[in-house]
This record gives C-alpha cells, sequence and structure tokens, in this order.
C-alpha cells in the first residue's frame, strides 16, 4: 500500500524543548489513525508540521506526496482540518462562515452555494443556515467546524479532539460522523485524542505518544500481543479460590499466567483450546464457576501499561 502520510525522523524544537522527537510512521488510505497522549504529547504540534503550517526542526516527510515544508500551501488545499477550538465567525451566520471558507479554498460559484446547501444538510443544520454562530450549542458549533473542514471534499482529514468539550450525545453525533466518512466515504482520518474509548470505536491503528516521542504503534490486537502474550480469559467465581488452587493452575500447560483478585481470576493462556484444561483443573479444585469469559484488553489497558502507569 501506498502511504497517505509517509514520516521519518520528524522533529521540531521550540528552543530548549523538544516538541516533536523523532516521529516515524505511515498512515494509509482509507484508514482511522489515531494519535494518543496527554496533553503536551505534541499532537497538535505534529499536525501542524504534517500540513506545513509549521516547519521541522528535521524531517524527511510525504503527504498526499507533498513535501510540508515545501508546498504547504498546496498541501493545505488537500487536506481538512478541525481544531480543538473550532473558530468559527461567531457574528455571522453558519451559511456564511461556510461561503467564506468554501471561496478561501477556491470553490467557484455557483457550485460552492450548492456544495453549501447540501453539507447544511448532511450535518442536520439546515434549519439553522441562517442563524449567527454566536447562538449555536458547542455540539452545533463542532458539527459546522467539521462541515467546513469537508466542504472542498479533502481526502485527508485531521481532528484535533473533536468532541473536546462536548455533552454524550454531541459527542456521539460527532464520532459517528467520523466513522462515516472513513469507512463508507473513504477518506483517511488523523485522530488526535486524549479520549481513549472514542479512540477504541473509531481507529484502525492507534500510535502512543508522550513528551513528543512515540512510544508504540499498531493494532489494539498487536499492541495487546505484545504486552500479555496469549489469550486473556476472566473467570467469575462464587467464592474466592484457595492460593494452592490457583497456583495449581499455573502448573498446566500452555498456561501463562494467572492473577487472582477476590473472586475474579485471570488467566492467560496460549489460545483458547487451553480453556477446557483450565475450566476442567478448577472443578477439580471444587471451584464454583459463575462464567468464563474470554476478552481482549481495551485501550485504556494498553495505554496506561504503554506509559508505565498501570498493567493489568
Amino acid at each position: 500500500m501506498i502511504p497517505v502520510i509517509d514520516v521519518e525522523v520528524l522533529s521540531r524544537s521550540f528552543g530548549a524543548i523538544r516538541a516533536v522527537d523523532g516521529l516515524s510512521f505511515q498512515v494509509y488510505k482509507g484508514e482511522v489513525f489515531g494519535l494518543l497522549g496527554p496533553n503536551g504529547a505534541g499532537k497538535t504540534t505534529t499536525v501542524r508540521l504534517l500540513n506545513g503550517v509549521l516547519h521541522p526542526s528535521g524531517s524527511q516527510a510525504r503527504v498526499l506526496g507533498f513535501d510540508p515544508t515545501v508546498d504547504g500551501r498546496r498541501l493545505r488545499r488537500q487536506t481538512g482540518v478541525l481544531t480543538e477550538i473550532p473558530s468559527l465567525y461567531e457574528r455571522l451566520t453558519a451559511r456564511e462562515n461556510l461561503a467564506i471558507f468554501g471561496a478561501l479554498y477556491g470553490i467557484p460559484e455557483p457550485d460552492l452555494s450548492r456544495r453549501v446547501a447540501r453539507i447544511l444538510e448532511e450535518f442536520d443544520l439546515t434549519s439553522r443556515a441562517d442563524d449567527r454562530v454566536g447562538g449555536f450549542s458547542k455540539g452545533m458549533k463542532q458539527r459546522l467546524a467539521l462541515a467546513r473542514a469537508l466542504l472542498h471534499e479533502p481526502p485527508l482529514l485531521f481532528l484535533d479532539e473533536p468532541t473536546a468539550g462536548l455533552d454524550p450525545e454531541a459527542a456521539r453525533q460527532v464520532i459517528e460522523m467520523v466513522g462515516q466518512l472513513s469507512h463508507q466515504e473513504g477518506r483517511t482520518v488523523f485522530l488526535c485524542t486524549h479520549n481513549l474509548s472514542e479512540a477504541q470505536r473509531l481507529c484502525d491503528r492507534v500510535a502512543v505518544m508522550d513528551r513528543g516521542r512515540l512510544l508504540a504503534l499498531g493494532t489494539l490486537k498487536e499492541l495487546s500481543s505484545t504486552l500479555w502474550p496469549g489469550l486473556q480469559v476472566e473467570i467469575g467465581l462464587r467464592v474466592p479460590l484457595a492460593d494452592a488452587a490457583v497456583a495449581s493452575l499455573r502448573l498446566l500447560p500452555d498456561v501463562v499466567g494467572v492473577r487472582s483478585e477476590a473472586s475474579q481470576l485471570f488467566v492467560s493462556v496460549a489460545d483458547e483450546e487451553v480453556i477446557p484444561a483450565v475450566v476442567e483443573r478448577l472443578v477439580q479444585e471444587g471451584a464454583q464457576i459463575m462464567r468464563v469469559v474470554p476478552c481482549q484488553p481495551s485501550l485504556e489497558d494498553i495505554y496506561f501499561a504503554i506509559r508505565g502507569e498501570r498493567v493489568s
């Protein structure tokens, strides 16, 4: 596959501060790629570098075939960017906001009027199209900002904390729109967020970043298997199991690890074929089994384990 974004050793310093420190990664057409990390990790700086708004201290980068350092203006005509703060003209109407930005992108009339009307309808803003944006809710402003980013039909969309400050219903609407853009319309989405549940729902691959550096990159399955080899099985018991019985599980072939928490057992096995032997041993030890659930660690488990803050 030819990458939409291809970065090697991307770096940017502000004085003595290394905001982005040697990032290397690729993003492919049609995927939702998540860049995760706490505030100050360097996510927003990375987006600015990839759009040619900032120049790197050192790197080799291609975005949609462009060098952002040399062709930033041409590149930005091919990308859509939704920042954490929408930066809309609040004294103007929704229609006027879109018309201004459409003209800046070079969309000619009468095509611009048709596009504005269509995208207002797609984002359920037609009834408020001629109202001033200053009277909109946060969710409506975010939908309008996303509509603005898509008005010129870019193949690559950058979203920086797209649901920050939104109530649950508005956040769900934005997330559903993002999923549709990628999985139904085939656009590539570069998502910067620290909302791990949203990232798990949307992203095909994620990269974990902290203090400007890339800590890990891959699918959830790839990252999980690196951190915790084998399959994780959660076993619920009616009463806690004796220490000796727990120790006997560790002696079974292809049992990688066992952790006990009150009436819960967490057993790591080489593959699912080992599960019947685990259940049989528990029955022999007198365990009263309530449930057996093979499970994969969540993105939250993976994220904190990578950053060394919590290991499941």
